[in-house]
């Protein structure tokens, strides 16, 4: 008898899903903020889509995440921005206002908290 190789017969494939999972926080400036100053906003603070005050700040999935906020409908720079997630005051979002700018009272700032909790289905055929 000659010597063969068996291959095995196995088909498989993999459906990876990325489905945003979107989060939008709402909250208005108390009073003017000036140059040089930092606007702190606490979870407890902050408003959700269905005006509840009083939210939990998500956490950012890691390599699979972002948040983007706007003052007064202007998206503001990454570097003058802290976040940190978590409830009452615990989780709060930090903006670092630099010289010579302002954040007037009234303004609006929209915190949106994007992740991307990726799913995975395989499946085997012999």
């Amino acid at each position: 008898m000659a010597l063969e190789i068996l291959k095995l017969a196995i088909n498989a494939s993999t459906t990876v899903a990325t489905v945003p999972d979107v989060k939008k926080f709402f909250y208005l400036v108390n009073s003017t903020v000036t140059g040089e100053d930092t606007l702190t906003i606490y979870a407890k603070d902050f408003m959700d889509d269905t005006g509840t005050v009083g939210v939990t700040l998500p956490e950012l999935s890691a390599n699979n995440s972002y948040l983007t906020v706007y003052v007064n409908g202007v998206q503001v720079m990454q570097d003058l921005l802290t976040y940190n997630p978590g409830e009452d005051e615990d989780g709060l979002l930090t903006i670092a206002v630099p010289e010579e700018s302002e954040i007037i009272q009234n303004s609006p700032v929209v915190l949106v908290v994007t992740n991307f909790p990726p799913t995975a289905q395989t499946t085997i055929e012999t």
